[in-house]
């Protein structure tokens, strides 16, 4: 049976839940809440970054008390991330959320923020820090969906490759963990874990290197939404399609493309518009009064595999999400 996509789904659930949040039942018109100013920044422009940022502007469009700030970091470092959010801070706004670069080295710096804002992760944790609440998947649980595509598409086995953006983000690190976890007992073995600091050059000329310096690598793993059509590029020049199996992360066209033609086996594809929308929905239901609304310090947004048997399915679900916004 083809699998359902959510997004669509809980692109209108969204609505729906902030359109209800303003219904108090007593037939009165409430009094109009106070203007707040939300202040978000991510670690890197994409795709994936682009859809999270239009699930954010869906919520905003729908309260007028609400004034969002959504930055992305022009010099994807942690320096440049932190005087982004000390700006927020200087400024006077009201609640940020933050997708970290390095969560280990950003600690101290997000336990001075939290202590005077309201601070919330957004798509990659913080967990040793002070911020209120994470919002986005279950990373180590999307690992081992990554895992399962790996031992689909490599029964027998093989060497694998994993490629990776920010090494020290705490997303990646689950995602590692999560696929290790799922791999324990096959015969698929990672021999190399390459980093390129979310450089798409780099993502692309790593992926050339590990094809020549591996002759027998059975497998290669993108950790973000760009190594998928990264790595296809460096699978097709070097003449290696079906022999080399692809799975990745994410809904890059290209890779929702690869896995159509069959030379990309599967993506684990998350789902970036829920969590934008979902952080902004309940930080300002948070700063309104309702503390339910982060309680638990965890808001997970569930991810799923995608192969070519339901592919095509997705991308239709994808556009109408788009074009609904």
């Amino acid at each position: 049976m083809m699998k359902k996509s959510c997004l669509t789904v809980l692109m209108l659930s969204a609505l729906a839940l902030f359109q209800g949040c303003d219904n108090n039942g007593s037939g009165t018109t409430a009094a109009a809440p106070k203007k707040l100013r939300l202040g978000v920044v991510i670690n890197a422009p994409s795709d994936y970054m682009s859809l999270m940022r239009l699930g954010c502007d869906f919520i905003v469009r729908g309260d007028e008390a609400v004034d969002l700030d959504f930055r992305i970091p022009t010099d994807s470092t942690v320096a440049a991330q932190q005087e982004i959010v000390s700006n927020f801070v200087a400024s006077g706004v009201d609640g940020i959320a933050i997708s970290p670069i390095d969560a280990d080295k950003q600690t101290v710096f997000l336990n001075q923020i939290a202590a005077h804002t309201p601070l919330v992760c957004i798509d990659s944790d913080a967990a040793s820090s002070q911020r209120t609440c994470y919002i986005g998947t279950d990373n180590i649980a999307a690992g081992k969906q990554a895992a399962g595509l790996l031992k689909a598409a490599l029964p027998q086995g093989g060497k694998i490759i994993l490629f990776v953006g920010y090494a020290d983000a705490q997303n990646t690190k689950d995602r590692i963990q999560g696929i290790q976890d799922g791999l324990a007992g096959s015969k698929i073995q990672i021999i190399d874990t390459l980093a390129d600091d979310t450089k798409r050059a780099a993502a692309h000329k790593n992926a050339e290197d590990a094809l020549a310096k591996y002759p027998d690598l059975a497998g290669m793993v993108g950790i973000y939404d760009y190594h998928g059509p990264a790595i296809l590029t460096a699978v097709r020049g070097a003449g290696k399609l079906g022999q080399v199996k692809i799975v990745c992360f994410d809904e890059d066209s290209d890779t929702l493309a690869g896995i159509a033609a069959g030379e990309i086996y599967g993506s684990v594809v998350q789902n970036p518009f829920q969590i934008g929308g979902q952080t902004i929905f309940r930080l300002t239901k948070y700063l309104r009064g309702d503390k339910t609304q982060l309680a638990g310090g965890k808001v997970i947004i569930h991810s799923h595999a995608v192969t070519k048997d339901d592919v095509e399915h997705f991308q239709n679900e994808l556009k109408a999400a788009q074009m609904g916004h």
